[in-house]
């Protein structure tokens, strides 16, 4: 096979793909779906903008990975971004919002109560349809062998993702890194809200053996509750990591602990606010404390170094800002960071 040309030492291209890699989803090892949908939200909107500003800022990473040399030459492919998915996103982006108000309120009129089941209703159906359409293309390429990475979006958009990796693969666990558990079973009704998509996970995709959900720092009572009861769930809680880091205990051996829990294929499921707060100024939920940046590389690249495999992943909640750059420039380099690990010992040929 001859390598595409394409030159990791000059200017990336400015063709709509991330890292400017100019290869085709049929060619490339990796294939990265967008999904601009941000519509249940609870805080601060605007992760939808997200794919457009992380591909932007992709451009200006430089290409060297220490701890996966040179496996983007398997190739990272962009997918189209539907656009379809966004519109929606910003049109029923208001019913939401009432949805949220009217749960706030007392006295709501009937006429208001009418109203607010259909806006709930188109809400949860547009929910269902997103996902739907993100199932459908992950499984597409799944079929073909392909690592699968989602560019969210709120995390809501990962439950598509998730159940074509699981289905693909029968068995996988999933590495929740999050500020939040997102174990509850709605939020303001929202059936795929991004506080309840590890729920719905649990609920709905039998391949999913586990959960190790790492960062952890916000929880109801409902939730640590669900988490304490449910054999499959294993909570490495922010308040653990940094007591292990107080108390002298290396993060190598925490790793330890995590990766014991995981099985062979490894589902990546990634909100940016479980890293401290610089790394997302903006996001959507500010929770204090959260993993270091490299403690977060360090992590998957001793998963992959047990003989786990990272078969998918997902990024998400990243709220990009027109003046500060600092949300899609991290974000763009932990994305190249979890392609170049996930792809360090795919079987696939460089074709780069």
């Amino acid at each position: 096979m001859n390598n595409i040309e394409f030159d990791p030492n000059s200017i990336a291209p400015d063709n709509g793909n991330y890292f400017g890699m100019p290869c085709t989803p049929e060619e490339a090892a990796l294939v990265l779906i967008s999904a601009p949908w941000d519509i249940t939200v609870s805080l601060r909107s605007g992760s939808s903008y997200a794919p457009d500003a992380i591909i932007e800022a992709s451009r200006n990473i430089d290409l060297h990975e220490p701890m996966s040399p040179g496996s983007w030459r398997k190739g990272i492919a962009t997918l189209p971004i539907d656009y379809s998915i966004q519109d929606l996103s910003h049109r029923l982006r208001s019913d939401a919002e009432r949805v949220v108000k009217a749960g706030e309120e007392f006295g709501v009129s009937i006429l208001n109560n009418i109203m607010h089941e259909r806006r709930l209703r188109r809400v949860n159906d547009g929910s269902e349809a997103v996902n739907a359409t993100i199932y459908n293309e992950a499984a597409k390429w799944y079929a073909q062998n392909k690592i699968v990475g989602l560019v969210g979006g709120d995390q809501s958009t990962a439950y598509g993702a998730i159940r074509a990796a699981g289905e693909h693969y029968e068995q996988i666990g999933i590495l929740h890194i999050d500020s939040h558990c997102d174990l509850r079973d709605s939020h303001h009704g929202f059936t795929h809200s991004h506080s309840s998509i590890m729920h719905n996970v649990l609920n709905d995709i039998k391949e999913v053996k586990k959960l190790v959900s790492v960062g952890v720092r916000e929880f109801s009572p409902a939730e640590w509750e669900r988490a304490e009861s449910d054999e499959r769930v294993k909570l490495f809680t922010g308040q653990y990591l940094w007591s292990q880091h107080f108390e002298g205990i290396n993060w190598s051996k925490v790793c330890d602990e995590i990766i014991a829990e995981l099985p062979h294929n490894v589902y990546l499921s990634l909100d940016i606010d479980g890293l401290t707060i610089e790394c997302s100024p903006h996001t959507g939920t500010l929770v204090p404390g959260g993993m270091r940046f490299p403690e977060v590389v360090y992590l998957l690249s001793r998963i992959v170094s047990s003989g786990r495999r990272i078969v998918g992943f997902d990024l998400t909640e990243v709220v990009p800002d027109m003046e500060d750059k600092t949300d899609a420039t991290i974000a763009a380099r932990l994305l190249f960071k979890i392609c170049s690990i996930a792809l360090r010992d795919h079987e696939a040929e460089n074709i780069l």
